[in-house]
């Protein structure tokens, strides 16, 4: 375990960043499956960590988990949910409307 990175025991990887020209850059090792020209979107988050994904990824996710559903999966249906009554009148349309 790598106590200065506590990820990279969980099947994270460690890299460097470098100089790119008015940049930084991080190095992507080629079996992450990144080539040159990949759109990527990075996404910033609360904790000061961020995840790097491509921008096709949420297509193949989303169809991978079709896939991934047992052929059983919500047979029964979803089961009663409750619903609260909702007003559905627009805002400034009501009877109290002026």
């Amino acid at each position: 375990m790598n106590a200065l990175n506590p990820r990279a025991a969980d099947g994270g990887r460690v890299t460097r960043t470098f100089k790119s020209g008015n940049s930084v850059a991080v190095r992507l090792p080629k079996d992450m499956g990144f080539v040159e020209g990949d759109e990527v979107t990075i996404i910033d988050h609360e904790d000061g960590t961020f995840s790097i994904w491509k921008v096709d990824d949420g297509r193949k996710i989303l169809m991978n988990l079709f896939g991934s559903m047992s052929s059983g999966f919500m047979a029964e249906g979803r089961g009663e949910v409750e619903q609260e009554e909702r007003d559905w009148t627009p805002r400034g349309a009501g009877p109290d409307a002026a």
